[in-house]
């Protein structure tokens, strides 16, 4: 069993990574992200992303609820029903959903965030993101015995029943770790993890579990989520997570054969 995660960057070539599917026989969930349409289709509706940075350092985008309608038109609608019809056409019998669907996964929505502005800390009221705390598999476990292909996206379902920003790499790992999946993939517009992220040579190809915090020091920006999604896979059970370049032919292949950086 595979989980895999394809990022939603502007540099990810999807058709030629989803094309790399049907060369992949072994049971798998593709989670997709959706950032740049998302950014894209906010911008020309008169409602551009906010982003905000936590009191810990974290860039994350605020949520308000018309965020949240556009994100669900973006994710849920365009990308991932053109990311069906792509792998229907290659033969793949794909299946979209969110996790909001079947209440694959639920978590507890900050309704306030705490964010650093202008260098002053401030509340912010009306957010509708969250954390991941309950995963359910059973819709998952019908479709895989079935023979489809799920292809996941956030949202994920708030325990009062509204729909809340997850991060995609999180809600990758917490699918892995339930459906106890042998390896996490996660891919992205870049090799993996760099010690330089303005250099692509300097590519960091095996890290052991002893030298994660020496990587979240290296990691910059969204690479320091999917550092910390890794080392929480590995603890759940995951025997490897693998960064791998999501632009390339063959890349889901090539991950598998250990091309990209090796965790575990």
């Amino acid at each position: 069993m595979l989980v895999i995660k394809i990022g939603g960057s502007k540099g990810v070539d999807m058709d030629r990574f989803l094309a790399d599917v049907p060369h992949v026989h072994e049971p798998m969930v593709l989670v997709h992200g959706a950032n740049a349409e998302l950014n894209q289709v906010s911008e020309q509706l008169g409602h551009p992303a906010r982003m905000v940075t936590s009191s810990t350092g974290q860039v994350s985008r605020y949520t308000d609820r018309r965020t949240m309608e556009i994100f669900m038109m973006v994710y849920c609608g365009k990308v991932n029903k053109t990311i069906v019809e792509r792998l229907q056409g290659l033969g793949v019998n794909a299946v979209g959903l969110s996790a909001l669907d079947g209440k694959i996964a639920r978590g507890r929505r900050k309704q306030r965030i705490r964010v650093v502005e202008d260098g002053k800390q401030r509340m912010l009221e009306g957010d509708y993101a969250g954390s991941i705390q309950e995963v359910d598999t059973h819709l998952l476990h019908l479709l895989l015995d079935a023979g489809y292909v799920p292809v996941l996206t956030p949202p994920a379902l708030s325990m009062d029943g509204e729909a809340i920003n997850v991060d995609g790499d999180k809600l990758a790992m917490e699918l892995a770790a339930a459906l106890s999946a042998e390896k996490l993939l996660i891919f992205s517009d870049t090799p993996g993890l760099l010690r330089d992220v303005r250099d692509e040579n300097t590519l960091i190809e095996r890290i052991t579990r002893d030298e994660l915090d020496g990587a979240m020091a290296v990691a910059e920006g969204r690479a320091k989520k999917k550092v910390l999604a890794a080392g929480e896979a590995l603890k759940r059970g995951i025997g490897q997570v693998v960064f791998a370049d999501g632009r390339i032919d063959g890349a889901i292949r090539k991950a598998l054969a250990g091309h990209g950086t090796i965790i575990g």
